[in-house]
């Protein structure tokens, strides 16, 4: 008997010593809702680099509360920057209807500070320099505002993992549910709500809540497809993108067609004085 008690009480340390090195383990190795928040968002954002630039056409279709249509044609042009500590810069140019042909947006995405953004309308044959403070302002009667068509990059919001879910619309697909908070000081927006999937890291749904912190509009991101480019294999590009305010009852849908990546764009190509002549 002199010999068990030593014996069970050494296995009982043991095992108590193992259980602690377990614990800490654990401690070491849980993340904070804001570190998973922002892995989650930085897999998801880094996911789709590799681009290097690309060109797009689109129709954007406004619909007011009672359902009525009315079509704009446009085309896209993307510069991706590298460099995750600058943002890419884009221009958006309207072909019709007549009344908006030629109608011109540049932008160049920054990360804490004031996206540059310019607007050539051609009735005035002016380039116009939008405020840093008027961002949240609707885009040509759309329900995206200015600070929507700047790319949304990693380092503009901070992150929290709030839950996994299904992603809901019939997609059979399980999401993250992450809530980021713009860290620009003139963003319209409190936060947004975003569902990120786990098969392929895109975005599927964002809830937008307006600086009352009530919710204001829902993007919903559909018919994405996977292109392949000299750098990146899994480039994915939603091709519908539907946003819906809820104070106003009106939506805004971009229809998106003809990708075309790596065409060999460069800086030259985002420069103000390109808007007023640019097709």
């Amino acid at each position: 008997m002199k010999h068990l008690f030593p014996s069970s009480l050494n296995k009982i340390l043991i095992a108590g010593f193992i259980f602690l090195v377990l614990m800490q383990s654990n401690l070491v190795i849980a993340k904070t809702p804001e570190e998973k928040g922002f892995e989650i968002a930085s897999r998801s954002d880094r996911s789709d680099r590799g681009f290097n630039n690309s060109e797009s056409t689109a129709t954007m279709v406004l619909r007011n509360k009672q359902g009525k249509e009315s079509k704009r044609i446009l085309f896209q042009r993307t510069l991706e920057i590298p460099d995750e500590t600058l943002g890419d810069k884009s221009i958006i140019v309207f072909k019709s209807p007549a009344d908006v042909n030629g109608t011109a947006m540049l932008s160049h995405s920054k990360i804490l500070e004031a996206d540059d953004q310019w607007l050539y309308l051609p009735a005035l044959k002016r380039i116009k320099r939008i405020s840093s403070k008027n961002k949240s302002g609707p885009f040509l009667g759309s329900e995206f505002s200015f600070e929507d068509f700047t790319a949304q990059e990693l380092g503009k919001f901070e992150y929290k993992y709030i839950r996994s879910e299904e992603c809901g619309n019939n997609l059979n697909l399980i999401c993250d549910v992450v809530e980021r908070t713009p860290q620009y000081e003139f963003s319209g927006y409190t936060k947004q709500i975003a569902w990120i999937d786990q098969r392929d890291y895109q975005a599927r749904k964002i809830d937008f809540y307006d600086r009352k912190n009530e919710l204001l509009k829902t993007l919903i991101f559909n018919g994405y497809k996977k292109y392949t480019t000299k750098i990146n294999n899994h480039v994915w590009r939603a091709h519908n993108l539907n946003m819906v305010n809820h104070l106003t009852g009106k939506s805004s849908d971009f229809i998106f067609s003809n990708y075309k990546f790596e065409q060999g764009l460069t800086d030259k190509d985002f420069v103000k004085g390109v808007l007023t002549h640019v097709r």
